[in-house]
């Protein structure tokens, strides 16, 4: 009886294995009705992407426009839907790799010409996802407003 007991036990703690850190599917963060207030609030005339990524084009520009593998040179403020900023650049910008940036500028910065200005609306799974970075919390939807300087 202790053998059939304690073969039973076995089986059931391997069988409640628990999965590996990579299998365990990280709960996706809905931004979706917090970025539409936003845009109601505050009478924008955005557009959506198929990934959620939301943008406003306030002015086109009018030279080279990048693709997601081009370098730019990008002036931009960074802030939360309740207008708190948390990153901002000087009027001359910061240069970079599309590459290199998270998913929503990636998607969201071709769609501007170089002298082109605009706001991103990024939720969180395009932006730094449930761990956050930095001063920006985790699952937290941000906004750009960007000027397209250079398509370098």
């Amino acid at each position: 009886m202790k053998h059939s007991f304690l073969a039973l036990l076995v089986v059931v703690l391997i069988s409640c294995n628990p999965k590996k850190k990579e299998e365990i599917a990280t709960p996706k963060i809905d931004n979706e009705t917090e970025i539409l207030k936003y845009i109601a609030d505050n009478h924008l005339k955005a557009k959506r992407t198929e990934s959620g990524l939301y943008y406003v084009i306030e002015e086109a520009g009018t030279g080279k426009q990048p693709d997601a593998n081009s370098e730019v040179t990008v002036a931009y403020k960074g802030y939360f839907t309740n207008k708190e900023v948390f990153d901002q650049s000087d009027e001359k910008g910061i240069s970079f790799p599309l590459q290199n940036v998270i998913k929503g500028w990636t998607e969201g910065i071709p769609y501007f010409k170089e002298g082109g200005k605009g706001i991103l609306l990024i939720p969180s799974e395009l932006g730094y996802g449930p761990d956050g970075a930095g001063p920006i919390p985790g699952g937290s939807a941000l906004i750009f407003d960007i000027n397209l300087i250079t398509v370098n």
